[in-house]
C-alpha cells in the first residue's frame, strides 16, 4: 500500500476495531476494505468514517455486521471440480504413500468459512482410505477468524441447494437427511477440528501434509501476503502440498514453493535447510521423589535459578492469575509483589507487549506450546524492542493434568539490529559487485536491457495478478448480494400468496352472507360492497368503490344515515340501528334495517 492510498480516517477506524477486538485488517488491500465497509455505512446513514467509529463506540453490537460485511464467506463443496478430481487423483494418493500405516495425515483448511470445502477434503481422504483409517489417522484442522462461520460449520447441516455439486453417492453415503436437510454424519465430522485462528496475528499449524487456502490471500496485500506464505512455508512438511484459489498466484514467493500443476493452483513447498532455529530457555521443576532433609535446599535451588535467569519468565495458573515471575521479569514489565497472585487480565502485561490471553486459552487446549517471534514493543517514541514469546503448558508429571503455563520473553533485540546490519552490509556488498560488473561496459549494456524486460513483464504480471483478485473479489460480493436479494424476493412472493389467500377468504366470508355489507372508510369512500349489496341495489361493486356513500342514486334514502354513520364513527354506544323506507332493484317497496358497527384496526 503505498502512501498516496492512505486514507489517516480509515487507518484510525482500523486502529480502533484492532484495540477493541483483536482483529488486524491492516493487511487487507485497502480497496476491499473501502468497498465493504462504506457498504455498511450506507446501511446505518453515515457518511464518513469518523462518525461510523463514534457510532461503534456508542453501539458495540455493530461489530458483528461490520465483521460479517468484511469477511465474505463464499464458498462451495466442490468448487472448480476439476482441480479437486486431481487432488483426489493425484495429491492425496500422493500423501498416503508417502506415509507409514502408524503415522498421521494432517490437513489444514485455512479460511474454510461456512465449512463445505473442509467437508470436501473429509470425504476425499475417506473415499481414499475407508472410513476406518480416516477415524484413526486423519485430523483436519479448520479455521477461519469468523466465528459466525464456524458456529455454522461445526453444525455441519446444509440446504439441499448447497449440497448440489456433491455426487450422489458421496451424498448417500455421507450424509443423513434430516427434517429437509442433509447433515454430515459424526463418523466423518470426528476427524475435523474448528477453531478460530487469524492468519496474520496467530502461530500456524505444524507438520502439515496438505494445506488448503482457497481465495482468502486475495484480500491481502502483498506484504501480507507474503508472511502469510512464510507462515504456510513453515507449516508444512518438507515436499508438502499448498492448494490455492484460482485466482491467486505466487510470483512474489516462487523460491518457497514450486508449482505442481499451475493452472490448478497446486504447488509443493521447497525445504529450507538454512532455517534459524529458535533457541528458547525452557526451566523444568525436578518432580522426581527426594528425602525428606533434601527438599527444601533443592526448592530453594530451583528458586534461586529461576529468579536470577536473565530472560524474562512468568508463570500463570490454572485460574489465570499470576503466580511467579522472576527478578528480569518484574524489572521490565514494572511488576511487584502485590502483583503476585492477581488476575492476569488485571496486569499491563496481559496485553503489552502482546495480547496474552488468547495465546494462553490456545496453549491450555491444545497442550501445546505457542510460539510468537519478532514481537515489537515500543518503549518510547524513540527506543523499540524485539522479543520472541514462548507460552509452555505445564503438565504434571504423569501428563493429564493442566497446571498453568510458563511464559518466558526473549529479547531478540540485538540480533533484529544485527539482521538490519547485516541487511546493510549485504547491500554495501551489492553496490560493490555492481561496480566491479561495470568495468564491461558492453555486457553491463546487455545484462540492463534483459534486466529491464524481466523487471517489465514482473510488474505486469503483478498488475494482472491484482486485476483478478479485485475481480473475483467483486465476483464473490456480487454473488452474496444475488443469494441475498433471492431470500428477500422468495419471501415476497410469500407475503403475496398469504396477502392473496387472506382476500380469497374475506370474499368468500362476505359474499356468504345473507345480507347486503358495505364497508366505508374514515371519508365515507365505500371500500367493500358484497354481492348482496349488488342483488338488492342494482349497482355491481366496481360502480360503486371509491365512491362517496351518501351520493349513491339507489333506493336507498342515504340521506337519511348521515347521523347514524357520524355517531358510529364517535363510537357512541349503542351502536345505531335504523329501520328505513326503500326501494329494491326490481322496484318493489321494503323496510331496510340498516346497522352501523366500527372497525377497530
Amino acid at each position: 500500500m503505498s502512501t498516496t492510498d492512505t486514507n489517516p480516517e480509515l487507518e484510525s477506524l482500523l486502529e480502533y476495531i484492532k484495540r477493541n477486538r483483536g482483529f488486524d485488517f491492516k493487511g487487507y488491500k485497502r480497496t476491499s476494505l473501502t468497498r465493504r465497509i462504506k457498504r455498511r455505512m450506507q446501511t446505518i446513514g453515515l457518511e464518513n468514517y469518523n462518525e461510523y467509529l463514534d457510532y461503534l463506540e456508542v453501539h458495540p453490537d455493530e461489530f458483528v455486521e461490520l465483521f460479517n460485511t468484511i469477511l465474505i464467506n463464499v464458498t462451495g463443496f466442490f468448487r472448480d471440480p476439476e482441480s479437486w478430481e486431481y487432488v483426489a487423483s493425484d495429491i492425496i494418493p500422493q500423501i498416503i504413500t508417502n506415509k507409514h500405516l502408524s503415522q498421521p495425515i494432517r490437513v489444514w483448511s485455512a479460511g474454510c468459512a461456512s465449512g463445505e470445502e473442509t467437508y470436501t477434503l473429509a470425504m476425499l481422504l475417506a473415499e481414499a482410505l475407508g472410513m476406518e483409517q480416516y477415524t484413526a489417522r486423519v485430523k483436519v484442522f479448520a479455521t477461519d477468524v469468523d466465528v459466525e462461520a464456524l458456529e455454522y460449520a461445526r453444525h455441519a447441516n446444509y440446504s439441499p441447494k448447497e449440497i448440489q455439486p456433491i455426487p450422489p453417492e458421496l451424498v448417500e453415503k455421507y450424509f443423513e437427511r434430516v427434517g429437509g436437510r442433509y447433515v454430515v454424519q459424526k463418523e466423518l465430522r470426528r476427524g475435523v477440528i474448528f477453531g478460530r485462528h487469524d492468519l496474520v496475528q496467530d502461530a500456524p499449524i505444524s507438520r502439515i501434509d496438505l494445506l488448503v487456502c482457497r481465495n482468502t490471500l486475495m484480500y491481502f496485500n502483498s506484504e501480507t501476503q507474503a508472511k502469510i506464505l512464510d507462515r504456510f512455508h513453515f507449516a508444512l512438511h518438507d515436499h508438502g502440498f499448498l492448494f490455492l484459489g484460482k485466482a491467486e498466484m505466487l510470483f512474489t514467493r516462487n523460491h518457497s514453493f514450486t508449482p505442481l500443476d499451475l493452472r490448478r493452483r497446486i504447488f509443493t513447498k521447497v525445504p529450507n535447510g538454512n532455517r534459524r532455529d529458535l533457541l528458547l530457555n525452557i526451566t523444568h521443576l525436578n518432580t522426581q521423589q527426594s528425602t525428606p532433609e533434601m527438599v527444601n535446599p533443592m526448592t530453594r535451588i530451583h528458586q534461586a535459578a529461576f529468579e536470577i535467569d536473565p530472560i524474562a519468565q512468568v508463570i500463570v495458573d490454572v485460574h489465570n492469575s499470576l503466580v511467579l515471575a522472576n527478578e528480569q521479569a518484574r524489572s521490565l514489565f514494572n511488576l511487584n509483589p502485590r502483583d503476585m497472585g492477581r488476575p492476569l487480565q488485571d496486569l499491563e502485561i496481559s496485553y503489552r507487549p502482546v495480547e496474552l490471553r488468547s495465546r494462553i486459552d490456545q496453549a491450555s487446549t491444545n497442550r501445546r506450546s505457542v510460539i510468537l517471534k519478532d514481537i515489537e514493543w515500543s518503549i518510547t517514541e524513540q527506543e523499540s524492542r524485539f522479543f520472541d514469546v514462548h507460552v509452555i503448558p505445564l503438565i504434571d508429571n504423569n501428563g493429564d493434568e493442566f497446571l498453568g503455563v510458563k511464559i518466558i520473553f526473549t529479547d531478540v533485540t540485538r540480533f533484529k539490529h544485527l539482521q538490519n546490519e547485516l541487511v546493510h552490509a549485504n547491500q554495501e556488498l551489492e553496490t560493490a559487485y555492481e561496480e566491479l560488473q561495470s568495468t564491461n561496459e558492453e555486457l553491463e549494456t546487455t545484462n540492463e536491457e534483459l534486466q529491464s524486460t524481466v523487471e517489465e513483464l514482473e510488474t505486469t504480471n503483478e498488475e494482472l495478478q491484482s486485476t483478478n483478485e479485485e475481480l473475483e473479489t467483486m465476483n464473490e460480493e456480487l454473488q452474496s448480494t444475488n443469494e441475498e436479494l433471492h431470500a428477500l424476493n422468495e419471501e415476497l412472493r410469500q407475503r403475496s400468496d398469504e396477502l392473496v389467500q387472506v382476500n380469497t377468504f374475506l370474499e368468500s366470508i362476505l359474499s356468504g352472507l345473507h345480507s347486503g355489507v358495505a364497508v366505508l372508510n374514515q371519508d365515507l369512500h365505500i371500500q367493500i360492497w358484497n354481492y348482496r349489496a349488488e342483488d338488492l341495489w342494482g349497482v355491481r361493486a366496481d360502480e360503486v368503490k371509491s365512491r362517496h356513500f351518501l351520493n349513491l342514486d339507489i333506493g336507498l334514502p342515504v340521506e337519511q344515515l348521515r347521523q347514524p354513520i357520524r355517531a358510529c364513527l364517535l363510537g357512541e354506544l349503542p351502536y345505531p340501528e335504523v329501520t328505513l323506507q326503500a326501494t329494491n332493484r326490481r322496484g318493489r317497496a321494503i323496510l331496510c334495517k340498516v346497522c352501523c358497527t366500527p372497525l377497530r384496526g
